[in-house]
């Protein structure tokens, strides 16, 4: 099973900025960028979740496609991996890209082509991952 490790590296008062790294055993298969919140005691739709272990399994909606949910967070449920730019479309899940840029020149930043990332995160073999995060 494919392992992905979200190392968050940077935060300010409004998100959290990452790194997450997809391993099939020792292989690297892929990094991309991550975008969250910031921290707030894991509140729905306000926080970033805890660090941890998570079950990520593939699942479809009308908005987002196919993306990921995160199972198994404590106090939490609709933790999704999901395209998105800015910090205000996390909503609490996980947005991913491919670089770090400030598209809206609102002094922070945003994740770039992150509707291409999610279809190079959708190719990895499996339709399930571990992911584990670790806070810096």
């Amino acid at each position: 099973m494919v392992k992905a490790f979200l190392l968050r590296l940077e935060k300010d008062s409004k998100q959290t900025l990452g790194a997450i790294h997809f391993y099939l055993g020792l292989k690297l298969l892929l990094s991309v960028k991550a975008l969250e919140l910031t921290d707030r005691n894991n509140q729905t739709s306000i926080s970033r979740i805890p660090a941890g272990r998570y079950r990520c399994v593939l699942r479809w909606s009308t908005k987002y496609k196919w993306h990921f949910i995160v199972l198994d967070v404590e106090g939490r449920e609709w933790i999704l991996i999901h395209f998105g730019n800015f910090y205000r479309d996390t909503k609490g899940c996980i947005i991913v890209g491919n670089d770090f840029y400030d598209i809206n020149k609102d002094g922070y930043k945003d994740v770039t082509s992150s509707k291409k990332t999610i279809k190079r995160i959708l190719n990895l073999p499996g339709d399930e991952f571990e992911l584990i995060i670790i806070d810096e």
